[in-house]
């Protein structure tokens, strides 16, 4: 399938740069080109073969004026990303050069792209699956190495033969099911229906194998997002400051410094880890406090994992166990900071007594100094321990981290789950047939095999332009 109009967009970060590239896209893409493009040894973007670099000039066909001095690269279709012609300007990476290339190559016949739209074409011209497409933008904002290698596993395409193989196995039942309803006077054979069952069985399995890696995965491609919360000035933002090696909070000795919530992200063994340090949860007239801590409470709400700070070198307050009880029922960690405060043997005794107060609050209890950066690494290591509790295990197979995969997956499994029912209480065979095709056709969903327009609008209007 190819599309009738040319495509055109910016496909480099905005700002300057040592280079900036102008994509363009589809049936006239030299066309256009070449009446943009002058070289000094009279070359044409449209002689030139596929997947060359051509140097010249980009001129303003209509005062003949240069614009930038530019490497042009060619690319024919079908061997390009989106298999289609694609021209590639090379420009110097300014927005002055890149807006006026731009401006002219729209000027002679092309169209300013949409969010996501070369990958969206590779999409329908078959050059990639619809979750292939989906892992471009993942490995786009992949912000670890781990998230790096799922992203690219995705984009390789493990997930998609996957899939492919479930809905293969899948189709099989599917056909023998409806040969039998367009041929009732031939009964099912015994060994032909245990076949089938075994085989329904099999398919729920993987499926259920797949919807178990999600919960773990997905922090992999979102990020975690874990909330740093207590009463002021124990030592919140002086933990965010030792865990991202710089002083990202302001740190001060008055109660109510922070008043509104600091985000940044930290690398722990490959997962990324959106850290927030919020503001200290306590009463308060002043307007500004009271806001940051009604933020912080939204926090809490919201986070995936919740780092609960106390002050070891001093009794528990009223205000800690406030905190304490806005955490309960969350996965938390409870960290004992300050323990530079106080020696090595009160700081056991210590680590025990907050223990018996706070195990019903967090079964994680750690002691850290935030200042002398003590405790840390266990910290990383229980935070990573307690969120991803079998990544071991699962890291090695394929990962699913798109909610949108998950709900395609859930769907299918709850119609196959109705199939394999239907079959085994030997209801009308016509019902099993229908959720069956319900979960050949949420499987499709994946894939894209099954789609719609909305579909593909959200998927792709999550991508910049000019990808």
């Amino acid at each position: 399938m190819f599309l009738d109009d040319t495509i055109a967009a910016i496909s480099t970060p905005l700002g300057e740069g040592g280079i900036g590239i102008v994509r363009l896209s589809g049936k006239d893409a030299f066309k256009i080109a070449d009446r943009l493009f002058h070289s000094p040894k009279g070359k044409k973007i449209s002689d030139t073969p596929s997947h060359r670099i051509i140097y010249g000039f980009v001129k303003d066909p209509s005062t003949n004026d240069t614009v930038d001095e530019v490497l042009v690269s060619v690319m024919r279709s079908p061997n390009t990303y989106t298999r289609e012609d694609i021209v590639e300007i090379n420009c110097h990476g300014g927005m002055l050069p890149l807006r006026k290339v731009l401006e002219l190559v729209i000027k002679e016949g092309a169209r300013l792209a949409d969010p996501g739209e070369f990958t969206k074409r590779a999409f329908l011209n078959g050059r990639l699956d619809l979750s292939e497409a989906e892992a471009v933008i993942d490995l786009i904002r992949a912000k670890t190495d781990e998230a790096g290698r799922i992203a690219l596993e995705q984009l390789k395409g493990r997930l998609s033969v996957k899939i492919l193989k479930l809905r293969e196995a899948l189709t099989q039942i599917c056909t023998f099911v409806e040969a039998y309803i367009d041929f009732p006077e031939e009964e099912i054979e015994i060994s032909s229906k245990k076949e089938m069952l075994e085989s329904t069985g099999s398919i729920l399995a993987e499926l259920e194998s797949l919807l178990k890696t999600y919960e773990e995965g997905r922090f992999f491609r979102e990020g975690l997002g874990a909330a740093i919360v207590g009463r002021p000035n124990v030592g919140k933002s002086s933990l965010l400051n030792a865990l991202l090696q710089k002083d990202r909070a302001i740190v001060t000795n008055m109660p109510g410094t922070t008043r509104d919530i600091i985000e940044e992200y930290l690398n722990i063994n490959g997962l990324p880890l959106r850290i927030i340090d919020t503001a200290g949860i306590r009463e308060s007239h002043d307007m500004a406090e009271r806001e940051g801590v009604k933020r912080s409470l939204k926090a809490i709400e919201d986070a995936d994992l919740v780092i609960a700070v106390v002050d070891g070198s001093e009794p528990l307050k009223n205000e800690d166990f406030e905190v304490l009880g806005k955490i309960k029922g969350k996965n938390a960690i409870i960290a004992i900071n300050k323990s530079d405060l106080i020696s090595p043997k009160e700081r056991e005794s210590r680590r025990a007594e907050v223990a018996s107060a706070l195990f019903s609050y967090a079964s994680q209890i750690i002691s850290i100094s935030a200042l002398k950066e003590d405790g840390l690494e266990e910290l990383k290591d229980t935070i990573f321990s307690s969120c991803v509790k079998n990544w071991k295990e699962q890291k090695e197979g394929i990962i699913i981290t798109n909610l949108r995969h998950k709900i395609a997956i859930q769907a299918a499994y709850d119609s196959l789950g109705n199939a394999l029912k239907s079959m085994e209480t030997n209801q009308p065979v016509e019902i099993t047939a229908i959720d069956l095709r319900e979960a050949l056709d949420r499987i499709g969903e994946i894939v894209g095999a099954v789609t719609t327009d909305d579909i593909l609008n959200r998927i792709f209007s999550d991508f910049c332009i000019g990808k």
